[in-house]
């Protein structure tokens, strides 16, 4: 299971765009995907149609166990292949500016609970017994996975959400436009990623930053970019998200990006299915540096 934080220390960059296309990219492809929803703007939620559950994010990182999960995740609206761990304004009451390390684990233990049960108990944390009771609850669909990918909706803050999103992830997409503070903010968002590496998640590691709302014969965006590429060199994308309605046009209408059918979005789709591919290669390298376990 791979985890990709979409990551933003700038509001309004277009991280939950990234977000959403990513997940569609995922489910266009049969790539089972779960989207994580920590903003608590909840918009990703909006966008996904999701219906109603008896529980949320907010209440998984009260108590990090599978009955909670279970009531908190949902089918989305877009179809198959893609589930929600749904937001909700509440999560704030989560971002806490200084928090401990038992804060900053919670994610890291909820989303363990997705992997298949061992069957020896290695899965459970000691003294939480009732953590695989058989308890669906009602709003919940209850099927925690097997998810090969799993996307994490950021919010635009470094604050305790943000951290336990880089504290459970493996890779990081860092999303910015081509304005005069994308610099300070990809440096920022950059620095972040470093820092929890160093912390406690070696794991982590930034996969590449992405320049949304490029628009082109533009030579504001065009210097901006340019500046990106000369400071961050191969870790800024080769494609750009260009500035297209059609991605408001289809968040409005709570489809995926890669089923509105207009020129416009298709363009958007291509760098979307080459981002996917990136986060799938990413895995497949990550699982052939895992060494194999160890045989008694």
């Amino acid at each position: 299971m791979q985890v990709v934080a979409s990551l933003s220390l700038k509001g309004g960059v277009g991280k939950t765009t990234v977000a959403l296309g990513l997940a569609g990219a995922a489910q266009q492809h049969g790539v089972r995907t779960l989207l994580v929803d920590l903003d608590p703007q909840a918009n990703a939620t909006i966008s996904l149609d999701v219906g109603p559950t008896t529980a949320t994010v907010a209440e998984v990182l009260d108590e990090p166990r599978r009955p909670v999960l279970r009531r908190a995740i949902t089918r989305s609206g877009w179809g198959e292949h893609l589930d929600v761990l749904v937001g909700a304004e509440q999560t704030e009451r989560h971002n806490h500016p200084d928090p401990g390390s038992k804060q900053l684990g919670r994610l890291t233990r909820a989303l363990s609970r997705l992997t298949p049960d061992t069957g020896d108990g290695t899965d459970l944390d000691p003294g939480d017994p009732a953590d695989d009771e058989d308890e669906h609850g009602d709003g919940g669909h209850g099927d925690l996975g097997p998810y090969r990918l799993v996307v994490i909706d950021c919010p635009p803050s470094l604050g305790q959400l943000t951290r336990s999103a880089l504290a459970a992830a493996h890779r990081a997409v860092l999303v910015t436009d081509p304005t005069m503070f994308a610099v300070s903010g990809v440096q920022r968002a950059f620095d972040a990623v470093q820092t929890e590496r160093q912390r406690g998640n070696p794991d982590l590691q930034p996969l590449g930053v992405l320049i949304n709302r490029v628009r082109p014969r533009n030579a504001e965006h065009e210097f901006r970019v340019a500046e990106l590429r000369e400071l961050f060199g191969p870790l800024v994308f080769s494609g750009v998200l260009p500035d297209r309605s059609a991605i408001q046009q289809a968040q409005g209408a709570c489809v995926p990006i890669q089923r509105w059918d207009t020129p416009g979005a298709r363009e958007v789709s291509a760098v979307f299915s080459t981002l996917l591919g990136r986060v799938l290669r990413s895995e497949r390298r990550d699982r052939a540096m895992t060494p194999p376990p160890r045989t008694r």
